[in-house]
């Protein structure tokens, strides 16, 4: 995504207008005078700031002008839903009403399908984890979270796994003065190197201990991928021998594995 652009939804980003403060309330209280013009002016001035909220998610792969629509529904339900009693700047409730907008776009147009069930479970959870945090001025936990919805905690779990947006193995996540460590810098197998180098010489050592007619099976029943009939038409056996080879093979390869 390129939200350097000038040009964005038809919005020539680099002629945006920028609202004072002292501006944008007098054009709320005209806005809430049912104003459409102010109303308009007010959207206008506030697009920098759903232009700058975009560029958060410019690794996602979405298209700016779809964005920025998104963002710009976002910010028509911040200016909807703003009182101008609380005594709070506009961007700082705007700001997160549009974010949450986007990423309710990005998990509904998400390539991995998660079903409406489990997305309205998702989303009931998040409301209540809102809600605990206005209570308590803390972090609520799962059973809490679960207990006020009155489901398990492994829907919950389950659920709220579902919605998580999936990163790039290429997704930097420490960048210094050198070289970035990126996601698949930290992935590792759970299996040692060492541990794997010791199988196969124990696996090595088994299979010599076969004779060649054993090995052969082996080789094509498990490295080749091939069924027992098809190791039966390649070496010309009956079905019935592989299987008895192949048995007494694994059976002596036991004995030293």
């Amino acid at each position: 995504m390129h939200v350097s652009k000038v040009e964005i939804c038809g919005v020539n980003t680099s002629k945006l207008p920028v609202l004072t403060n002292e501006e944008m309330q007098k054009l709320f209280i005209k806005i809430k005078a049912g104003d459409l013009s102010s109303r308009e002016t007010f959207i206008k001035g506030n697009l920098r700031l759903v232009l700058s909220i975009i560029q958060r998610f410019n690794r996602r792969g979405e298209p700016v002008d779809d964005l920025f629509q998104v963002g710009c529904i976002g910010l028509i339900k911040a200016i909807d839903n703003f009182d101008l009693s609380q005594n709070v700047r506009f961007s700082t409730y705007a700001v997160p009403m549009i974010i949450g907008e986007i990423r309710r776009y990005l998990r509904d147009n998400n390539s991995i399908r998660v079903s409406r069930s489990l997305r309205d479970t998702a989303y009931k959870a998040l409301q209540a984890r809102d809600a605990l945090i206005n209570k308590y001025s803390k972090e609520p936990t799962i059973n809490e979270i679960a207990d006020l919805l009155g489901i398990s905690k492994e829907d919950v779990v389950f659920a709220m796994e579902a919605i998580q947006e999936p990163i790039s193995l290429f997704e930097p996540i420490y960048h210094d003065s050198g070289d970035a460590i990126f996601v698949m810098d930290q992935v590792r197998d759970e299996k040692e190197e060492d541990d794997l180098w010791l199988r196969d010489i124990t696996l090595n050592e088994a299979m010599n201990k076969l004779n060649k007619r054993e090995k052969e099976i082996l080789n094509l029943r498990f490295f080749d991928g091939k069924t027992q009939m098809e190791v039966a038409d390649e070496i010309g056996i009956s079905q019935a021998q592989v299987s008895r080879l192949e048995k007494n093979a694994l059976r002596q390869m036991r004995k030293y594995v």
